[in-house]
């Protein structure tokens, strides 16, 4: 019976023991997945900005500057993108949009972003766009892959059009989670202008004018590692019109502040992340070390239970502690009168 019970018991120890790493390396990377109809929104605030006055085309001090972020998931879309590059696929449809104190737009970049639903990495298909522009994409954008590594990304900036290193800088605590912090700067660059400006303003109007728009940003990213997830963004945001063929005229200022994330997103953002955190750990260290653990208890088990049969085994059959085998003749004289015991027992000598 022993037997048996350590044959189970193996068995069981095998199945968990190769069960661990088929939950990491195998289910997880196929389980876990953007949902492809997700939506985010995300506002970000820069007070005490810089902001260009187009009625006047003079820069001003104001209040602040909103910027609302809004992600998309274009579930009909992913649909048709799959069929055609056969992967699946995400497809965010994202708008940045900047507004002044009153609410009044001061910009707003439309863009299409396609990544795969498992690994983050772009997918590139006609409709990837930035401002009706078509970009093909290198590297991330908004999402971190899961379980993010420390180490530095190739980022898209959509302003440039272009993927640079973003660097990894140490782990730092938001809100009491542990999280990758990462910076990217870009350098003073020639963009292109919005086709949405103030009192319809267009990119052929600004360049009428003479005017060309100039950009650069130091980018700081705070990324929970298991999710990928931002719990904070952050930038410092420079942008001019620069008057073309004349370098000694002043720039004027198109915005200037430092962009921060919203406190009341940023809670709502750490929560979202707090929960989704716990299922990737699940997968990822809770079941797969537990299973391995619990194998090795198991295996432990049987071994024990197996060795207590072996030694029950070895054991003489009919023999009693202490006995010392022989047929009752020590050698003493007078023995032979004492009656014998029952019959099948043996004879103890006293």
């Amino acid at each position: 019976m022993r037997r048996k019970a350590s044959l189970v018991l193996l068995a069981l120890a095998v199945f968990f023991a190769a069960l661990s790493p088929l939950i990491r390396w195998y289910a997880f990377p196929r389980l876990a997945k953007i949902p492809p109809g997700q939506y985010q929104e995300m506002v970000l605030e820069a007070k005490n900005a810089t902001l260009l006055d187009y009625a006047t085309m003079k820069s001003k001090k104001v209040e602040k500057v909103s910027i609302v972020q809004t992600l998309k998931g274009n579930a009909p879309e992913a649909g048709k993108v799959k069929d055609r590059t056969g992967r699946d696929v995400v497809v965010w449809d994202s708008l940045s949009y900047v507004a002044d104190p009153e609410g009044k737009m001061v910009s707003q970049i439309p863009e299409r972003y396609i990544f795969d639903a498992h690994s983050q990495e772009p997918v590139h298909d006609p409709g990837e766009h930035v401002d009706g522009d078509r970009v093909r994409r290198e590297g991330i954008e908004y999402k971190w892959p899961f379980l993010t590594e420390k180490r530095d990304y190739e980022y898209f900036d959509f302003q440039t059009r272009t993927s640079a290193p973003i660097h990894y800088k140490g782990t730092r605590t938001v809100r009491g989670m542990e999280v990758y912090y990462f910076e990217q700067d870009i350098p003073w660059t020639k963009v292109k202008v919005p086709k949405k400006l103030p009192l319809g303003a267009t990119p052929e109007v600004v360049g009428q004018m003479g005017l060309e728009r100039w950009y650069t940003t130091k980018r700081m990213f705070w990324v929970e590692p298991a999710t990928g997830a931002p719990l904070d963004g952050q930038e410092i945001h420079k942008e001019e019109m620069r008057w073309s063929g004349k370098p000694g005229k002043k720039p004027l200022t198109a915005f200037a502040g430092h962009v921060k994330m919203r406190p009341d997103f940023q809670d709502a953002t750490v929560d979202l992340v707090s929960s989704q955190r716990q299922l990737v750990l699940t997968m990822t260290t809770y079941l797969p070390w537990g299973f391995l653990a619990l194998g090795g208890i198991l295996l432990a088990l049987s071994l024990t239970l197996e060795a207590r049969s072996r030694g029950r085994g070895h054991a003489a059959p009919g023999t009693l502690p202490g006995a010392d085998g022989d047929d009752g003749d020590d050698g003493n004289e007078g023995d032979g009168d004492r009656p014998a015991g029952p019959p099948g027992r043996h004879r103890l000598q006293v």
